[in-house]
């Protein structure tokens, strides 16, 4: 079965942080955004697996994402 997870990017001083935001606990960290994208797919491979041998209930994906624009007033 194929599932879709959605992946959340976040520049750090060291480079990028990568989470997944279905499942917050699969987060990692690469040296720029490539690296992290395949950082964070390991993680998640790994996070499978580990539930899988725990007999876990591996979280859903396919989340829907969307942006909601606001006016901040005073925010620079």
């Amino acid at each position: 079965m194929l599932r879709n997870y959605t992946a959340r990017y976040v520049k750090i001083d060291s480079g990028y942080m990568g989470q997944l935001v279905e499942w917050p606990e699969v987060v990692t960290e690469g040296a720029d955004l490539e690296d992290c994208r395949y950082m964070l797919r390991d993680a998640l491979n790994e996070m499978l697996l580990a539930y899988q041998q725990q007999g876990k209930e591996v979280p859903l994906g396919d989340s829907l994402i969307e942006h909601v624009p606001v006016e901040v007033a005073g925010v620079g």
